[in-house]
């Protein structure tokens, strides 16, 4: 039975997610814990036994509002790093350049101080925020609690720490205020500490690690499968490892430290290793095909090639295919197979770009037909992960009761008809790769449950087993669902929506980028006829019209079947399908779509017209911008709530968002609205 109650007040849904979780860890048994974001917006006056503020601004944006009642106990939270998630940061190399980027300066350059206060100061860390004036170099590292979208495109690696969350003091403030000191406080600062213990164990791990690295290093470089050769610009060699005395014949037993003039005999190869010419090449030697691949190290004096034996490669590789293709393990699309030249499929192909340079989870949501399962290969693809298996898994093909054994795997004797010795589920098969939850919307919360445990545990345990196993799989998740009703609606976890919505996609339906209908065209007849068939412009043109409620895969289809009746080998008019054949516009869309104008509420009408009208003065749409236009109006708004505002327009498809020179956009359905909703005025 609740005790006393607090109201948590933060700036964005995730940080409200992230420091509403931390204090029900310590008081979700006793204390009532309400919580607010005001991005999504606050519609009354915040009054508690105790207020908690995840920030300063949040609490001058609500004094601002007159929406705090200062009568109240506040605490405005001091927030530190969550210790968590810093292994990544830990293990980047010494004196490399960094990103920190964060929503507000304030904040990027608390966060860097937080960092290195905790002894993570073996980094230069560069402050990155929306709207710096300062020049910014291009690095290929950055470190964010939460903030992925204020990424530059240029960096290669996203390090997502999580949002911030309350320190210690905070915490104990707390505890203090609701009379829990005494009975909490020793299990929270128990907890803090072992924290704080396991991360300077983390630091001190990484130089000793360093210490010990040369005595592991050559057994790392002897297991390697390819041959590996280093040497400075005198042609002293550094590294030569045994796979390389096999492949070149090398029959001497000390070679580091003698020149590689001395060791190799092969002429071709030699006059390869010693001019300047990089690049991959193909030797024989003694009858075997070896091909090499020459580089430098640019920051230093080396030079580093690998061997590889031709034949064996090729069938190696052949035969991982064949296996992964078997299984169905292997990831068929790239980046280079999502067609489309309109500026929504661009901007999310660059979203997803940089997506896959990360390990987060990923969300992509969109109608049937869009290409969801096409993205998250891609991605994969794009990854780290690409040579590990991908494996993806349509749970509204499985009923609910094979769900969790193929999810899990099961033991032995787990239950009737359960294989001999068990069976690993798609969780242990797809580690070092990359899983896809396709429907994710349709499971049960058991299955909920379950999942979540190998989000945040990154482990496993198998139906009727006892053994806990450790898996490092990268999750994508897809619905043609919305979620975010559905968590509303109490019929999918909340905590587990959010550990999924990391990253996050929406693909847009096809008939909200009609400029991509005449290329996807064109592309699936080269397909299909090898450049053999063309198209009339009049069929293309009836063809953009159409409002392609299947999407892609409608249209597919439709091509598939105006090249199986055409007459010769240009595609006509007539050969379109009876309007029968297409898809009929479902329930739900005639639904949703009606409903919009009744739906949107008149604050975010005002922010659709004013969208429109810098849209069409070539003006950009930022969040600043529109915070001043509301000035002065029925409709005054912080930055704080029309980002709330913009993401739920987003999630709507009514506008598109890029941090780019193009900033805000509304988009064809949004711009169908808002002229319905103007011609009522």
């Amino acid at each position: 039975m609740a005790n006393g109650s607090i109201t948590l007040v933060a700036g964005s849904e995730r940080t409200r997610f992230a420091l509403q979780n931390q204090l029900k860890e310590y008081l979700y048994d006793v204390v009532e814990i309400k919580s607010f974001a005001t991005e999504e917006g606050i519609h009354e006056k915040i009054s508690d036994e105790l207020i908690v503020l995840s920030s300063d601004l949040v609490k001058n944006e609500l004094i601002e509002m007159n929406l705090l009642d200062t009568d109240c106990e506040i605490i405005v939270a001091n927030r530190t790093i969550n210790y968590d998630y810093i292994d990544q940061v830990v293990l980047i190399p010494k004196d490399t350049d960094v990103l920190f980027v964060n929503d507000e300066k304030e904040t990027t350059y608390e966060g860097i101080r937080a960092l290195k206060e905790l002894g993570i100061d073996h980094i230069n860390f560069i402050p990155y925020y929306p709207y710096i004036k300062e020049s910014v170099p291009k690095v290929d590292i950055a470190i964010t609690p939460g903030e992925c979208d204020k990424v530059p495109g240029f960096v290669k690696k996203v390090i997502d720490i999580g949002p911030r969350i309350m320190d210690f003091t905070t915490v104990m403030q707390i505890l203090n205020k609701m009379n829990m000191l005494d009975f909490k406080g020793e299990q929270f600062s128990n907890k803090y500490l072992k924290k704080i213990i396991n991360v300077a164990k983390k630091i001190a791990e990484l130089n000793s690690e360093v210490t010990n690295l040369n005595k592991h290093l050559n057994l790392v470089l002897d297991g390697l499968n390819d041959g590996l050769l280093v040497y400075d610009t005198m042609g002293k060699i550094s590294v030569f490892n045994e796979n390389l005395k096999r492949l070149l014949n090398v029959g001497y037993t000390k070679v580091i430290g003698r020149s590689v003039k001395d060791i190799i005999y092969n002429k071709s190869i030699l006059e390869f290793l010693m001019n300047k010419e990089t690049g991959t090449k193909v030797f024989d030697n003694d009858n075997v095909q070896i091909l090499a691949n020459k580089f430098y190290l640019s920051k230093s004096n080396y030079t580093i090639v690998t061997f590889k034996n031709v034949k064996e490669t090729i069938e190696a590789n052949e035969n991982l295919k064949r296996e992964l293709i078997n299984k169905g393990f292997y990831a068929k699309y790239t980046f280079d197979d999502i067609i489309g030249i309109s500026d929504e499929i661009k901007r999310i192909k660059q979203i997803a770009n940089k997506l896959a340079k990360t390990d987060l989870a990923i969300l992509i949501e969109g109608e049937s037909g869009t290409g969801k399962e096409l993205f998250a290969s891609a991605i994969h693809n794009a990854s780290r992960r690409k040579k590990g298996p991908f494996l993806a898994v349509n749970f509204s093909a499985l009923p609910d009761g094979l769900i969790e054994s193929e999810l899990f795997g099961y033991e032995e004797g787990a239950f009737t008809g359960a294989k001999k010795g068990g069976k690993a589920g798609l969780f242990e098969q797809a580690d070092g790769g990359t899983i896809f939850l396709d429907e994710i919307g349709d499971i049960s919360m058991k299955v909920q449950t379950r999942l979540l445990r190998v989000l945040e545990e990154k482990e496993v345990m198998r139906i009727g087993g006892n053994e806990i196993k450790s898996i490092d799989v990268r999750i994508i998740a897809a619905t043609n669902k919305n979620l975010a009703q559905l968590v509303n609606e109490k019929k999918f976890r909340e905590d587990l929506y959010y550990r999924l919505k990391v990253g996050y996609l929406r693909l847009a339906p096809l008939r909200e980028r009609k400029e991509d209908i005449a290329e996807l065209i064109r592309y699936f007849i080269k397909v299909y006829t090898m450049d053999s068939v063309k198209i009339s412009d009049e069929a293309i043109k009836q063809l953009i019209e159409y409002d392609w409620y299947g999407n892609v895969r409608e249209l597919i289809n439709t091509i598939s079947y105006m090249l199986a009746v055409r007459e010769g080998n240009i595609l006509t008019v007539n050969d379109i399908p009876h309007r029968n054949f297409f898809q009929k516009r479902s329930n739900e869309l005639e639904k949703e779509e009606s409903n919009y104008e009744e739906e949107l509420e008149e604050d975010q009408i005002f922010i659709l017209k004013k969208i429109h009208e810098l849209n069409k003065s070539g003006k950009t749409a930022g969040r600043e911008k529109l915070a001043k236009l509301s000035e002065g109006t029925d409709f005054k708004m912080t930055q704080y709530e029309i980002r709330g505002r913009l993401d739920k327009l987003e999630r709507m498809g009514l506008i598109t968002k890029d941090r780019g020179k193009r900033g805000t956009r509304l988009t064809n359905k949004g711009e169908k609205i808002l002229m319905n909703l103007m011609a009522h005025f």
